[in-house]
């Protein structure tokens, strides 16, 4: 059996916003081919696609072999287009052999082959891509309250420069033949490691401590800000300084949870740009992506989102833009508790870990309690990402879970705890 590490996807459960998903243009991708970009600082692209962000992931609806409309992530973290197993099951799509796949957690996942199957983006009908790879993705799904069909990576990038823009949720599509960047952003030099993923050199500063220069993946599959792993929080004894931490819960991808620290870093430096004392994971895993000792850490959504970012893999660049939410500060609340949603509609969110010390413990909400009303809003009405978005305001919330046959009414105090 052949063990391959694709994935480093991590779902951080203290998240996030949401978006609509409009109608795809007509247009062909293929229409621009071949064709110069417009000299100017927002080139035209061929075709703009609206994303949702789903507890800080891009998603995006696919196809596979004119299915119904599927909910894939796009993730710098990955290299080929994965379906998940028991979605490939209902397609009745063609797998064969076993494949062991690796990702941020220690464990790995048993997949398969598929055979005759490709994606096409909704509304993108000339383009399309062999799915190459199925997986258990059920229990990432379970962590976003969403539908989590599958993942497309650089080797859809690679075919573009993508244009990703947080602040309007969407991806443009431009012919990388030709292209020409013009604007006020900074260019980023890449290199690609031997799984495809984005490397940019970075440059971070513990507090108290100084600058530690490495390599970065720049992970749009998390869902965090920055995450360093084990080897250097260990080489540099990040976490023997006398600052505050506190346990990671709800962290996890497709290796399983991950074992780690949440705390801050004074900054991170990428290029020209200072990002001042982002949040940061600790890594304590002993082994999977974020035990990489050839590699500092790997930086996502919440530092990404700061930025307008062209991934220009052919020049092998990033292009950073700071979007107008680059000087908001890291200070979001913490409810102190992770959810996990149940049910064929994502509609039964419960409790999964309580954090100790924290406003979920000291309301004392308790691990598989049901969350049924928050502010009198039955629980089937909202969903982990708007939750996570509401708990990360200060402020007061009622909430009312069912523990065994008991109902129970708590009220929840948000606060930073880092």
């Amino acid at each position: 059996m052949k063990q391959i590490r694709l994935i480093t996807l991590l779902v951080a459960l203290t998240v996030t916003f949401a978006a609509v998903v409009s109608p795809f243009p007509e247009r062909s991708v293929f229409s621009s081919r071949g064709r110069h970009a417009l000299e100017t600082s927002a080139p035209k692209p061929m075709v703009t696609v609206p994303f949702k962000l789903v507890t800080r992931h891009i998603v995006v609806p696919v196809k596979i072999n004119n299915s119904r409309p599927l909910s894939f992530v796009f993730d710098t973290g990955d290299k080929v287009g994965i379906v998940d197993i028991a979605r490939a099951k209902e397609l009745g799509l063609d797998l064969h052999g076993e494949v062991h796949i690796g990702g941020a957690g220690s464990d790995t996942l048993l997949g398969s082959h598929v055979r005759g199957a490709s994606w096409k983006l909704q509304g993108v009908e000339d383009f399309s891509q062999p799915i190459t790879l199925a997986l258990p993705l059920g229990r990432l799904a379970a962590r976003f309250g969403h539908d989590f069909d599958g993942i497309i990576g650089s080797d859809f990038i690679k075919q573009f420069v993508i244009e990703v823009d947080y602040q309007a949720r969407v991806l443009k599509l431009h012919a990388k033949d030709g292209f020409v960047y013009s604007g006020s952003g900074e260019s980023i030099p890449i290199q690609f490691n031997s799984q495809g993923h984005p490397l940019i050199d970075g440059e971070v500063t513990p507090r108290g401590g100084q600058p530690i220069k490495g390599k970065f993946i720049l992970d749009l599959g998390s869902g965090g800000a920055l995450a360093l792993h084990s080897p250097l929080v260990k080489a540099h004894r990040l976490l023997e300084a006398n600052h505050q931490t506190i346990r990671a819960i709800g962290v996890g991808g497709a290796g399983g949870a991950v074992q780690a620290r949440i705390g801050r870093v004074s900054e991170l430096k990428i290029g020209k740009f200072r990002i001042a004392g982002p949040t940061a994971l600790f890594s304590q895993d002993k082994g999977g992506a974020f035990a990489n000792s050839s590699l500092a850490g790997n930086i996502g959504q919440r530092i990404a989102s700061k930025f307008k970012l062209f991934l220009d893999y052919e020049r092998r660049r990033i292009i950073l833009e700071p979007a107008s939410t680059f000087p908001d500060p890291f200070d979001q609340a913490q409810s102190g508790m992770a959810i996990t949603a149940e049910g064929a509609d994502f509609s039964i969110l419960r409790i999964f870990d309580v954090l100790e010390d924290s406003p979920a413990s000291e309301a004392g909400l308790l691990k598989n309690d049901q969350i049924v009303k928050v502010n009198n809003k039955d629980a089937a009405d909202l969903s982990i990402t708007a939750l996570g978005e509401m708990f990360e305001r200060p402020g007061n919330y009622r909430i009312t879970v069912r523990r065994g046959d008991k109902t129970i009414e708590v009220t929840l105090t948000t606060r930073m705890l880092i």
